[in-house]
């Protein structure tokens, strides 16, 4: 047999430019690009590997671990799980740091490979430096942490263990059913350790991403269940998105008048102006979906996992006997709610369904009925989005009206937390089926920035927002400094309100009166004065190497927006929204969402938030 001689860390990333992925006849490169900061731990080995194969596999420095691997499922979901990045990381810190981006790419179902260095294998001083030390266990250390929030994980402490974990691990990350994070620990010594590896182990080696279609017998139960219902809703989740599935769910819409409402993965599966698009559902969503969702005898979950702000923590499908269909290529979501299971990928459920239901159409009244109600609801939204003073602050909703004006169906908006995902959800007229990317699986403060490097990288030519409240940008602003380096035109737009508005809004709603949750000065006494805080979060950006363009009143912010999209150079848009206490322009949530209040408290607000809370909670139902 023939063999070639490499060190472990030379015969992964050898054998990781050689994956590739194929769905519908076009094959897509597994494992694109390697993020990677280096300390020991990975320099002498994974570092020195990079070096010797820089012309097959491409490196992009990160500043921040958490960072880079936020960038990497950027990159994959902007590639539809066809591609993804790996991560490589010093032990210690650099390990640990991987954590909440892992946690996100698995809650998520998005692929990405992280490559932590490890102490060492054999143990020749022990402890080593960041080594974490455990009496009871030899074989454990930071890297464990990453067990719970990775689909597979292996530590390689032998060479030839490499083969099978290598495998195994392109196996999890080009299956749709069972995609996130994957992690490989590579003890230091093992990395650099020189091993005989045969020939077939660098052979080009390609991951069929399989579109199972659903059993039969499940599809005639569906399609019964469909023909029965009078008032039924498909709800799309991200699974849409990740099957390609938009133009199979847009011809069912069509032909069957069956209305459909979207999750935060799943908005934008249809236009904005399709005819069956009533918006996003749930506790961030429309008036529109609400009413549908409360009425509805027969819910059709297309790729969606049924959060609670979905469900409006389980309180949403509100008629008696109301069922469940859920068309999900994962057992464990399409059983969810008591469903009929329709266990297929997306676009081969629905094309499926509308075969068989050829010729079927719900009521022309129900049609009626939720197109009036759309039109209201797109009346609001315009109201939301129009400014009576150009010479003034805009709130927040207008800084998504101009937003709206400007962007073409090329423009990608990336958000994750704060009070935009919900104003996002509720406004935003979606024009093509990636440009809407809010990461809201784990809502991670900090996403948007990096995300947006691998959405750049995933989308070249394209315009690429990363939409950030004050509190977002101080999480983590790092990688402007890699957008900066790699020449990155993504566009910034930090909206700053002085404080962290969305969760201040919620203390106020369950009694706790906005503690903690303000940029304020804190006087001797241990009060805090009204007067913000005199930080320049633009300056800050500048300092970084972003282009900065200062937009002080409505009339200013069109301007920069304008410019910004033009730029070549990757360029901040900075705007004071009003007002501080102001989170946003629309209307309020149009569901509910279980957040726990004291049971027992001394003070009205509280006392007053419990009451509300009991009144809600209810009305929360299991579905058997």
């Amino acid at each position: 047999m023939s063999t070639r001689r490499l060190t472990t860390a030379q015969a992964l990333v050898a054998f990781l430019a050689r994956q590739y992925t194929e769905r519908d006849g076009r094959r897509h490169r597994l494992i694109g690009a390697t993020w990677g900061i280096f300390g020991h731990g990975n320099v002498a080995g994974i570092g020195q590997a990079l070096v010797e194969y820089a012309d097959e596999m491409p490196f992009l420095q990160g500043r921040n671990e958490q960072a880079m691997v936020h960038a990497a499922v950027g990159y994959a979901r902007q590639s539809g799980r066809l591609s993804a990045h790996a991560v490589t990381t010093s032990i210690g810190p650099g390990a640990t740091n991987l954590v909440t981006g892992a946690a996100l790419a698995t809650v998520n179902h998005l692929p990405v490979l992280l490559l932590p260095g490890d102490t060492f294998a054999g143990r020749p001083a022990d402890p080593v430096l960041q080594q974490l030390e455990v009496p009871h266990a030899g074989d454990v250390s930071v890297n464990d942490t990453l067990r719970p929030v990775s689909r597979y994980f292996d530590r390689i402490t032998r060479p030839e263990a490499l083969v099978p974990a290598a495998l195994a691990a392109m196996r999890v990350l080009a299956d749709p059913a069972a995609t996130g994070a994957v992690t490989l620990a590579l003890p230091q010594d093992v990395q650099a350790e020189a091993y005989d590896w045969p020939e077939e182990f660098f052979a080009d080696r390609v991951w069929h991403v399989r579109r199972p279609r659903p059993d039969a017998a499940e599809l005639d139960a569906a399609v019964r269940a469909v023909r029965a219902a009078r008032r039924p809703l498909i709800v799309a989740g991200g699974g849409v998105h990740h099957s390609r599935a938009e133009t199979a769910l847009a011809g069912l819409a069509a032909a069957t008048g069956i209305p459909v409402a979207s999750t935060q993965a799943g908005k934008g599966s249809l236009r904005h102006d399709h005819p069956a698009d009533v918006g996003g559902i749930g506790h961030t969503g429309t008036a529109t979906a609400a009413h549908l969702a409360r009425t509805a005898d027969l819910v059709i979950g297309a790729g969606t996992r049924y959060t609670d702000f979905t469900t409006a923590s389980a309180t949403l499908f509100a008629r008696p006997g109301v069922r469940f269909l859920n068309l999900n290529i994962t057992g464990f979501d399409a059983h969810k709610m008591a469903a009929l299971p329709l266990v297929a990928d997306a676009r081969e459920g629905l094309e499926h369904l509308a075969d068989a239901l050829a010729g079927h159409t719900v009521p022309g009244s129900y049609r009626d009925e939720y197109t009036g109600l759309k039109a209201e609801w797109e009346d609001r939204v315009t109201a939301a989005y129009t400014a009576r003073d150009e010479r003034a602050r805009p709130t927040q909703a207008q800084v998504l009206g101009l937003l709206d004006a400007l962007a073409g169906e090329d423009d990608i908006l990336i958000n994750a937390a704060g009070s935009l995902p919900g104003d996002l959800h509720k406004l935003w007229r979606t024009r093509s089926r990636d440009q809407y990317h809010v990461e809201y699986g784990y809502s991670c403060m900090g996403y948007e920035i990096p995300a947006a490097l691998g959405v750049a990288l995933a989308a070249p030519g394209r315009p690429v927002w990363a939409l950030v409240g004050d509190g977002t940008y101080l999480m983590n602003p790092t990688e402007i400094v890699t957008a900066v380096q790699e020449g990155l035109p993504i566009k910034v737009v930090i909206l700053q309100n002085h404080g962290y508005a969305s969760i201040g809004g919620l203390s106020e709603t369950v009694g706790a009166e906005r503690f903690g949750t303000a940029y304020r000065h804190r006087a001797p006494d241990g009060t805090y004065t009204g007067d913000p805080l005199p930080v320049d979060l633009a300056a800050n950006a500048a300092s970084l190497g972003l282009r900065v363009l200062r937009a002080h009143t409505v009339r200013d912010l069109r301007e920069a927006l304008a410019e910004a999209r033009a730029a070549t150079v990757p360029t901040c848009v900075y705007t004071e929204t009003e007002t501080a206490d102001t989170v946003s322009g629309p209307p309020g949530a149009q569901a509910w969402w279980d957040v726990p209040v004291a049971a027992i408290a001394t003070r009205p607000s509280a006392v007053g938030a419990r009451e509300e809370y009991d009144r809600q909670v209810a009305a929360r139902r299991r579905h058997l």
